[in-house]
């Protein structure tokens, strides 16, 4: 069979990705080899920019169960070091406590509601690709058979078979140095403040915070009420300097109850939990921080932790994976269609490595300043300082949500939006919300004017076959722009802020030529 589009890996990433081509008018095939979704415990939810692009999505409310807008975080943590967040003005930290099982519940009622084809159990076992198309072996329940595809992503996590096959290096390092444990347990309700969710230990002089790296001589217990009102806490801990764990054998329960011990100086009273599961005990030794030399080779592109791999402190996976989705869809959709820009597709890389590379860095960061050392103590007392500045915790805040950056826009527009998240127009705009929200609803380029003359929509005439345009209303003129452009991802590739001059009008022909293809 042939396919436009093939996605090898159904997580969240590779979902989100089929939901993006679908959107964009391609109908892409995925393949996953698992023949269900996995119920073992992973990621307990999203961190950062990718909870505003889910709600631009509109899938917001079906993860939550809520209809009111997304809010960002009063409290969060660097390192197990606080970030109290409130008096920031701009606070950018959002973040939606969902398991990653209903995360991939929902996108894959969404792909399939949007009509793609997703075949459980079926798994890629070889690759070939030529200058026209890529063939794929594939092994399946019924039998084995073969896929051409225009383009493949890999989004098959970090041990990918398509990035091996395709012969993608995946430089890096690897720190062993170290042993975390997780696990489900109850703690007794006695030791828990109902106020504040701390472990109250008074006999050893402490209060540990729940949802926080408390860094202790033995090492960092973290401890969490991941399903509120359910008694049953993840507890893990990271442990330096300990004897080899044998990963060939599964962990038990007292594996985490010793563990804790060890990194109190005490026991703490755990028991496994009594209600059904699926429950997690996992042990890993060390963490690797990795990155393809390239994201594209070819007619094959990575797409998440195929991509990259890092520590899971700060919760930075998913947001940095499904971003990689919104970003790639419609450019790749657009070379589909045969209107994209020359260049267009090879921007995948050249904007998403940067932000892995971000990841990487403070993940690495935060992972050393965890390590028991009295040099590292001295380091986290001096960081601490620091974070007493509104600025400082601000530009912490703004790297971990993945905010901090801003794309190379090709073209000198001169403006401070351009390359940056789209502002929040609800509260700037009284009229043309509504229609420019159903657009990026769709995935859909918008050019919003609020000039309220006709003449910067007459001057993109040209490309309504492929960027929709909205006059919108201002009351207050808050938003320090008169017209902008979004691309489908949520960034702006444009905005100027007087569209009436010559100058500016060449200006957005020429982003929208960059980014959108040629005049019509």
């Amino acid at each position: 069979m042939t396919a436009d589009v093939t996605i090898v890996g159904g997580g969240p990433n590779g979902l989100l990705l089929a939901c993006e081509l679908r959107l964009a008018g391609v109908r892409p095939l995925l393949l996953e080899r698992l023949h269900t979704r996995s119920e073992v415990p992973r990621a307990n939810g999203l961190v950062g920019r990718v909870v505003q692009a889910l709600e631009l999505r509109g899938l917001y409310e079906p993860l939550t169960g809520r209809s009111e807008r997304a809010q960002p975080l009063p409290f969060y943590q660097f390192s197990g070091l606080p970030l109290d967040l409130r008096d920031l003005p701009d606070n950018p930290l959002h973040a939606l406590q969902v398991p990653q099982a209903r995360i991939e519940q929902v996108l894959e009622e969404r792909a399939r509601e949007l009509g793609v084809e997703i075949r459980r159990g079926h798994e890629l076992t070889a690759l070939h690709q030529d200058d026209d198309a890529v063939t794929l072996d594939i092994r399946a329940p019924q039998g084995a058979y073969q896929v051409r595809t225009r383009y493949l992503v890999g989004a098959d996590g970090g041990h990918s078979t398509v990035r091996k096959q395709v012969g993608i290096a995946f430089p890096g390092t690897t720190d062993d140095s170290f042993a975390s444990r997780a696990g489900h347990a109850v703690i007794p309700g006695a030791l828990l403040d109902p106020a504040t969710g701390e472990l109250d230990l008074s006999e050893l002089g402490m209060r540990l915070r729940p949802y926080a790296h408390n860094r202790l001589p033995g090492g960092v217990l973290t401890f969490a009420m991941m399903q509120p009102g359910s008694g049953i806490h993840l507890v893990a801990t990271f442990e330096w300097d300990q004897p080899p764990a044998d990963d060939s054998t599964p962990m038990t329960f007292d594996e985490l109850r010793a563990s804790v011990r060890r990194v109190l100086g005490a026991d703490l009273p755990l028991s496994p939990p009594t209600t059904p599961g699926p429950h997690l005990l996992r042990r890993l030794t060390g963490t690797n921080s990795r990155q393809a030399d390239t994201y594209r080779a070819g007619r094959v592109l990575l797409l998440g932790d195929a991509a990259h791999v890092h520590s899971a402190v700060g919760g930075p996976g998913l947001n940095l994976g499904m971003q990689d989705a919104i970003n790639l869809g419609w450019k790749l959709a657009a070379q589909i269609h045969g209107w994209a820009p020359p260049g267009l597709l090879d921007t995948y890389s050249s904007e998403r490595a940067p932000v892995s590379r971000r990841v990487l860095m403070q993940t690495r960061a935060q992972m050393a300043l965890m390590r028991p050392a009295a040099e590292i103590t001295a380091a986290r007392d001096l960081l601490a300082e620091l974070l007493d500045e509104p600025c400082n915790r601000a530009r912490i805040a703004a790297l971990l949500a993945g905010t901090d950056i801003r794309y190379d826009m090709g073209h000198d527009t001169g403006h401070s939006l351009a390359g940056r998240w789209l502002p929040d127009l609800r509260t700037h705009i009284t009229d043309g919300w509504k229609q420019i929200a159903e657009r990026l609803r769709a995935a859909r380029p918008v050019l919003v004017d609020l000039t309220g003359n006709s003449a910067t929509a007459e001057a993109a005439n040209a490309w309504t076959d492929r960027v929709d345009v909205i006059t919108a209303r201002s009351a207050d003129r808050s938003l320090p722009a008169s017209a902008i452009l979004v691309r489908p991802d949520g960034y702006l590739a444009w905005a100027a802020d007087d569209t009436a001059g010559q100058s500016m009008r060449n200006h957005m022909h020429e982003a929208l030529t960059r980014w959108f293809g040629a005049a019509a």
